[in-house]
């Protein structure tokens, strides 16, 4: 065991690097107690690793080992950011075996949460439970025509100076702006030194490329997830719709799912106090 005591806030995590097998830099940080399967954290279009909602990552890191990253091109990991979310995925694995682990659960949001999908479909064994949330599967309806309100989201937050996901992830009624505006707070406020460098546009574009071709994808087998997984999302999420919470629901073997309301994209994080809980205890057992 580490001597030290282990860091339990996400704000005050130190940011790594690591060298994979296919040469990438990866950089990512880590915190809660060592020892046992870690939990990696896969994050959501456009995120670096100062994306991540602290109160999430706080209440899974209490009593494990959570690791988050950045993917190939994003943050300050360089190279160019692949345009499949199958590419990614492989990067995921190769990150994963470059820190050792040979099994790991994920905690997914989003694009993350369909790169979770393609590495359990070609590295089955690896991910013992999984979380997926504000999320589709391959194949999904609609999944393709993401780039639409993405682009009419980030023009009407740059037209009042607000942060994307304000519209992204939340209704734009009271309790939704709220929610937004707190949420923001935690992602940008918590952690004001050693700070990730910014998604280039390029590769942001470059990932929508990538949600698009999952989008219009053959569908896996998903009878094939064999991993205890939790589908959590919004009720009304303009840009992953919800119905697909439901259709990978009923698609995956023994899943739970929590549809929270009057909530988007974001529901999980609008939800937070109800949540972080939940998914804990889920990766807990």
């Amino acid at each position: 065991m580490n001597m030290h005591t282990p860091v339990t806030s996400y704000a005050e995590a130190p940011t790594n690097t690591i060298t994979a097998s296919n040469g990438v830099a990866f950089v990512y940080r880590e915190l809660g107690p060592k020892g046992g399967i870690p939990v990696v954290l896969f994050v959501h279009l456009a995120a670096t690793l100062d994306y991540w909602d602290p109160l999430i990552v706080d209440a899974i890191a209490k009593d494990r080992h959570v690791i988050a990253f950045d993917q190939r091109g994003v943050g300050a990991t360089a190279g160019e950011v692949p345009d499949t979310v199958e590419a990614m995925a492989e990067d995921a694995y190769a990150f994963i075996t470059a820190l050792g682990f040979d099994q790991v659960d994920v905690f997914s949001f989003s694009l993350g949460g369909m790169v979770a999908q393609a590495l359990i479909a070609a590295h089955p064994d690896l991910v013992r439970r999984l979380v997926l949330t504000g999320t589709g599967p391959k194949g999904g309806k609609d999944i393709d025509k993401v780039a639409g309100p993405t682009y009419l989201d980030i023009l009407r937050a740059t037209l009042t100076r607000s942060d994307p996901r304000e519209f992204l992830f939340f209704n734009r009624d009271k309790v939704g702006k709220a929610a937004a505006k707190a949420y923001v707070e935690r992602t940008t406020g918590a952690r004001t030194e050693n700070r990730d460098a910014p998604m280039k546009l390029r590769g942001f574009q470059t990932q929508l490329k990538a949600i698009k071709k999952w989008g219009r994808s053959t569908p896996h087998d998903l009878s094939k997830l064999t991993q205890p997984t939790l589908i959590a999302n919004g009720d009304n999420d303009r840009m992953v719709p919800s119905v697909l919470s439901e259709d990978m629901h009923r698609r995956i073997p023994g899943s739970e799912l929590v549809i929270y309301p009057d909530s988007g994209h974001g529901g999980v994080f609008q939800f937070h106090e109800r949540f972080a809980p939940l998914a804990a205890a889920f990766l807990n057992r």
